[in-house]
Formats: structure tokens, C-alpha cells, sequence
């Protein structure tokens, strides 16, 4: 008998609660004809909650060593716990990245923006170096003004 580690769904509707339940692997979810219960899940509770998932370690261990395959849920529980090691993440296909053509227009779009920053900047440090030669200049006109008097 193949024997496997997963979730039995209990609770009401939009409010799941799971039993983590050892089975035989022919049997339906929630058919009832479970081995053992070995713990709890609530999805309901905070993700840093210790509540959240329940482990009876000792039999789980034991399920472990017998051959009981976990689910792929579980068996994350199941590292998260120290129990076996983690899965490595694959590495994603190309397909996730965008198109040259959106890569291109991005970059375009990037350099038009630096250009009117680079643009504006420039007009602002003009604009700032002529006041300062415009509130030099009558200063050094009104003096002259008044030697003439």
C-alpha cells in the first residue's frame, strides 16, 4: 500500500481548515479512511502565526521513515520545520522576461526623461547664474550713481 502524507479539507465554505492526514494514495481526499491524523493547517491564521500549522513530529517522523511520500504543500510544511530539506527553486524560462521591442521602448522612454531632466536643470542653472548677474550688476551701477551726485 502506497502511503501519503497530505491534506484533508474540513471547516465551512470560504473558511477552509485542514488536517494533515497519512492515506493511502487511492483514497479520495476527504473519504475519511485515513491511517493517522499527524496535524493541523489553518490558512485563516497569520503566515507568522504558530498556529497556522500544527505538527505532530514524533509521528510524522515515524510516517517518514515507513515511506509515506508527502504532497507538495506538506512537504513544505515539512521543511519549514527542519524535517527534510527544501526543494530548490528552478530557475524560470526566458519567458517570464519582456520582448526587446518593450525592452527598447522602456530604454527610450528612460533616456527622453533624463534628456528633459538634463534640459531643465540646465535652464534652471541659467536662469539662477543671470539673477545673480542681474543683482550684481545695479549694485555695482548704484554706487557709481551716487559719487555722480
Amino acid at each position: 500500500m502506497a502511503t501519503v502524507i497530505r491534506l484533508a479539507r474540513h471547516g465551512a465554505k470560504k473558511r477552509p481548515y485542514y488536517h494533515i492526514v497519512v492515506t493511502d494514495s487511492r483514497n479520495a481526499r476527504n473519504s475519511g479512511n485515513v491511517l493517522e491524523v499527524v496535524g493541523k493547517y489553518d490558512p485563516m491564521q497569520a503566515k507568522d502565526s504558530d498556529k497556522r500549522v500544527i505538527l505532530k513530529m514524533d509521528e510524522v517522523k515515524a510516517w517518514l521513515a515507513k515511506g509515506a511520500q508527502p504532497s507538495d504543500r506538506v512537504y513544505k510544511f515539512l521543511a519549514k520545520a527542519g524535517l527534510v530539506k527544501a526543494k530548490a527553486i528552478p530557475v524560470q524560462t526566458k519567458k517570464h522576461l519582456q520582448s526587446e521591442k518593450t525592452l527598447m521602448k522602456i530604454k527610450d522612454k528612460a533616456d527622453k526623461l533624463a534628456k528633459i531632466a538634463e534640459e531643465k536643470a540646465a535652464a534652471e542653472a541659467a536662469a539662477k547664474a543671470a539673477a545673480e548677474a542681474e543683482a550684481a550688476a545695479p549694485a555695482e551701477e548704484a554706487p557709481a550713481a551716487e559719487v555722480a551726485e
